[in-house]
């Protein structure tokens, strides 16, 4: 059975839809500030976006200021990274218990014991829901990659 709709029905749907979607960039958009330390140097990323009262903060690796993995293996590599998360979010008017959501990527799964001791004192409870996996290889042969997501409460 086919259902046909008025011409009128038609009419007023997408003279509604019309009117609803002239306004709703106006409403709904949200302003996006780019958060950038100088970790990116030139890349084509920021370090953090702002949207709204989220913050998403790009992969962080365990390095300096001079950009230079941080020597000690991947206890040192991880409190680096951690460091620089707490930078971006810092920089972006977050706090540490703003997280809400991390992934950790290890270049060797088997770091995983090591990186936990260095995480679990880094971030505040109640600490963040995590996924952590294995990639194949890390830019610049880091040994850990990290990235996260915050919430500011309203």
């Amino acid at each position: 059975m086919k259902t046909q709709l008025s011409r009128p029905f038609v009419l007023a749907v997408t003279s509604v839809l019309a009117v609803g979607l002239a306004y709703a960039p106006a409403c709904h958009a949200q302003e996006h500030k780019a958060i950038n330390l100088s970790s990116t140097r030139g890349l084509p990323f920021n370090d953090g976006v702002v949207a709204g009262n989220t913050l998403y903060v790009a992969g962080q690796e365990g390095t300096d200021e001079q950009n230079k993995l941080a020597p000690g293996g991947i206890t040192a590599e991880t409190k680096a990274a951690l460091e620089n998360i707490r930078k971006v979010v810092k920089a972006a008017g977050f706090e540490l218990n703003d997280i809400v959501s991390v992934t950790v990527y290890l270049a060797d799964i088997h770091d995983f014991g090591d990186m936990n001791k260095v995480y679990r004192e880094f971030m505040p409870d109640p600490k963040p829901a995590r996924a952590t996996i294995q990639a194949v290889a890390l830019v610049n042969n880091a040994r850990i990659e990290i990235s996260a997501i915050a919430v500011k409460q309203k």
